[in-house]
């Protein structure tokens, strides 16, 4: 009989956050946009791509290190920002980024993460990448780009492809953010199931505040009043003259995370990004778009010789990690 009690793939790993979290939480973190027709696609379509597999190679000095918006990694990996994590895991995001110094990867921190970008700061060992989602209020943008610099953050990873929240059915079904008395018995229901999480997280957790703007969602990790944010301050305005203005303020290196066409990507070079990044956002604010990995080839081919391009596998909402790097004749790294 096979117990599972090591875990050995990342499947494992989603297995155990399926009985760790509360169905809201694990379906927040799992779940794609609509019917999840891209966050099949992202899966599937990365199945289909087949090893070439050489014989007789001196494979004893086998090397993965490589270099990543201008810094060293052990290998083409990067843990990519990832919202709220602080309420799947306590101080997720402070976990996050010991796990990646250890291994000697790069880490983003979420512009929603739970922990902010002070603390993060405390916990790493080394500078560590900082996610930007614009708001309306621009006065806050800045206040937020300026803290991240003097934290040591050097990388910014512009997020581009959310101007409106997406239609996720499973929230939905989880009563996730109804306001009135059936959603908060469904979700005290499910947080009652799991009682090592409220012991791990939603005691020995606190604060559960939205780090990075705790000043401006004044009700906490209040999942309702987060949504209610995002949906009034997410600017549904932006255009690549805002990226410009961005690189005023921001003095390190900009990723412009969101890019699926090859003449948007063109575009961030031509606004002086430093890399591109091509993602769906997981598929989990948009479905029925492309797979990343089949838009790669097009955005290598328009601007690969001018940037440096990455790719978010976007696989079941992060839990699922793809171990592999991709090249199509130009550096091509994968953050999960």
């Amino acid at each position: 009989m096979t117990y599972n009690v090591v875990p050995a793939t990342s499947r494992d790993y989603r297995r155990l956050a399926d009985k760790a979290l509360p169905r809201f939480l694990f379906d927040y973190i799992d779940g794609g946009a609509n019917d999840e027709l891209t966050l099949a696609r992202n899966v599937s379509d990365f199945a289909r791509i087949t090893l070439k597999h050489n014989v007789l190679r001196d494979v004893s000095r086998i090397d993965t290190a490589t270099t990543l918006a201008g810094e060293r990694a052990a290998m083409p990996v990067i843990l990519a920002p990832v919202g709220l994590a602080g309420m799947f895991k306590r101080r997720g995001e402070v976990q996050g980024v010991r796990a990646a110094n250890r291994v000697d990867v790069p880490f983003t921190l979420s512009t929603v993460g739970i922990c902010p970008v002070d603390e993060v700061a405390r916990a790493a060992e080394k500078p560590f990448w900082f996610q930007l989602y614009m708001v309306k209020d621009r006065k806050a943008v800045q206040g937020l780009l300026e803290r991240a610099m003097a934290a040591g953050c050097q990388t910014l990873v512009f997020t581009v492809d959310l101007p409106v929240a997406g239609m996720r059915h499973r929230d939905t079904r989880n009563g996730l953010f109804e306001k009135n008395l059936r959603g908060a018995l469904m979700r005290g229901w499910q947080v009652m199931t799991r009682p090592g999480w409220v012991y791990d997280v939603g005691m020995r957790g606190k604060p559960h505040a939205f780090g990075n703007y705790a000043d401006l969602v004044s009700e906490g990790a209040d999942l309702n009043a987060y949504k209610e944010w995002v949906d009034n301050n997410y600017d549904n305005t932006v255009t690549w003259k805002d990226i410009e203005w961005v690189r005023t303020i921001w003095k390190g290196r900009i990723l412009i995370k969101g890019i699926l066409e090859g003449r948007d990507a063109q575009s961030a070079v031509d606004v002086g990004a430093d890399g591109i990044v091509v993602s769906n956002h997981g598929a989990r604010q948009l479905d029925s778009v492309s797979s990343t990995i089949r838009k790669l080839p097009e955005v290598v081919a328009a601007v690969g010789d001018k940037t440096e391009v990455f790719m978010d596998g976007g696989v079941r909402g992060g839990l699922d990690v793809l171990q592999d790097s991709c090249k199509f004749g130009a550096p091509c790294h994968r953050t999960v």
